[in-house]
């Protein structure tokens, strides 16, 4: 059982408090990604519960937005698409007439001096 602390002390660099870690990780400079690291995640921890009430009304006020966007979008294309096919269906009904009654040649008498 001792052997085991004693490895596990080692792998933790002995026992140092935690801000002389963070001392020490912030003075060695091939540890500044590790640092920038702890500095993000310790400020995320310490700004998160300030934070997090006051988005959560903006968040939710771009959700309603959105969603309000999509609703009119939504029925100026079902507008549109009516308004497509009604003049596809006058169109169509014009060519069937247009089919249907033979056009009428002139006669060779009116073209005659």
């Amino acid at each position: 059982m001792r052997i085991a602390v004693s490895k596990v002390q080692d792998m933790n660099q002995g026992q140092i408090g935690l801000r002389a870690r963070v001392e020490q990780l912030a003075n060695n400079p091939s540890n500044r990604v590790v640092t920038r690291a702890l500095v993000v995640g310790v400020t995320a921890a310490v700004v998160a519960p300030v934070v997090l009430p006051l988005a959560k009304p903006l968040a939710k006020a771009t959700i309603k937005a959105g969603v309000t966007l999509l609703e009119k979008t939504k029925m100026a294309l079902a507008e549109t698409m009516e308004m497509v096919a009604d003049i596809a269906a006058e169109a169509r009904a014009e060519v069937q007439s247009a089919q249907a009654a033979p056009v009428a040649e002139p006669s060779g008498d009116a073209n005659q001096n």
